[in-house]
C-alpha cells in the first residue's frame, strides 16, 4: 500500500518524462519520471472506435503519432500498430499502450492521476479492479454533479479530484456525497483567485483535503497558474515558479521537470 506523508510536497509528472527520443504517455516516460522522484503520474486515457482503452492525449494524434487520424476513428488493432515519432517528428519504436497493460506495468510503484476519467468512468474503474490498483489511482473528473452521480454508483471508493477553476463552489456538495473525496487541482489565472487564497488552502487542509497546482505549460495562451510556471523557475526565478507553490504549501505541484523540481524542494 502507498503512504502519503502530511506537509509533504509530492511532485506529479505530467505525462511523464519526455524528450529527445522519449515521448510522452509511455512506459519509458513513465520510468524516468520514477527514477527522477515523482511520486504521481499522471496520465491520459483515449478509447478506440471498439471501446479499447490506451493511454494517450486526445486530439494530440498529429504532432504525437504524426498522423492525421484520431484514435477514437481508428480500432484497437489499428492503433497497435502505431508508433509514437520523437521531438524531431522521426518516428520511434514506442507503440501506444493500453490501459490495463500500463496499470500492470505501473502496479506498486507510484499513486497514477488519471486524466480524462470521467469520459469513460465504468470501463475505466472496471479495469482499475481488475488489475488491482484501486489504491494508487487517483481519478481526476470535472466539477460537475451529474460526475458525482456517475461515481457513487460505480466508483465511490476510489480516490476523486475534481478540476476546480477561480473560485470552488463545489467541494461543499461533494463532501456529502458517498465518494471518496481527496481534495482539487486547482487552476487559476490570478494570484486574487479564490482557490489559491491563504484562507482557502488553510480550509481545505483543515478538511484533510490536498490542493494540486500545474507547473506546466502546455499552451502559453491558456493561463492555469497565473504565470508560476515550469518555465519560470528554469530560467532564473524558481522562487516564483515552484517556490510559490511550496510557500503557498500546496500538497502537489505538477510538472515536466521532475529532476530539477525535486532538487528544488530539496535545497528548500
Amino acid at each position: 500500500m502507498l503512504t502519503y506523508e502530511p506537509g509533504k510536497v509530492l511532485i506529479a509528472a505530467h505525462r511523464g518524462v519526455a524528450g529527445a527520443n522519449i515521448p510522452c504517455n509511455t512506459k519509458a516516460a513513465f520510468q524516468i519520471a520514477l527514477q527522477q522522484g515523482a511520486d504521481i503520474l499522471e496520465l491520459d486515457v483515449a478509447c478506440s472506435k471498439d471501446g479499447k482503452l490506451f493511454v494517450f492525449h486526445p486530439n494530440k494524434e498529429k504532432p504525437h503519432l504524426g498522423i492525421d487520424t484520431f484514435l477514437k476513428d481508428m480500432t484497437a488493432a489499428e492503433i497497435s500498430k502505431l508508433r509514437y515519432v520523437n521531438q524531431d517528428d522521426t518516428p520511434t519504436s514506442y507503440g501506444v499502450t493500453p490501459l490495463d497493460e500500463m496499470l500492470d506495468f505501473l502496479k506498486g510503484k507510484a499513486y497514477i492521476n488519471l486524466d480524462k476519467f470521467w469520459k469513460y468512468p465504468e470501463a475505466i474503474t472496471e479495469i482499475i479492479r481488475r488489475v488491482g490498483v484501486e489504491e494508487q489511482v487517483i481519478v481526476k473528473i470535472r466539477a460537475k454533479l451529474e460526475e458525482l452521480d456517475r461515481l457513487e454508483v460505480c466508483a465511490p471508493d476510489l480516490a476523486v479530484m475534481p478540476v476546480i477553476k477561480g473560485k470552488d463552489t463545489f467541494t461543499d456538495m461533494a463532501l456529502e456525497r458517498n465518494v471518496n473525496y481527496i481534495g482539487v487541482e486547482v487552476l487559476f489565472s490570478s494570484d486574487d483567485d479564490d482557490v489559491v487564497s491563504d484562507s482557502y488552502i488553510q480550509k481545505m487542509h483543515d478538511r484533510g483535503l490536498l490542493v494540486y497546482g500545474n507547473a506546466i505549460v502546455y499552451d502559453e495562451t491558456k493561463v492555469i497558474s497565473a504565470g508560476h510556471t515550469d518555465d519560470r523557475a528554469l530560467t532564473g526565478d524558481p522562487e516564483g515558479g515552484w517556490g510559490w507553490f511550496a510557500e503557498k504549501k500546496f500538497d502537489v505541484i505538477q510538472t515536466d521537470w521532475c529532476m530539477m523540481l525535486k532538487q528544488y524542494l530539496l535545497k528548500r
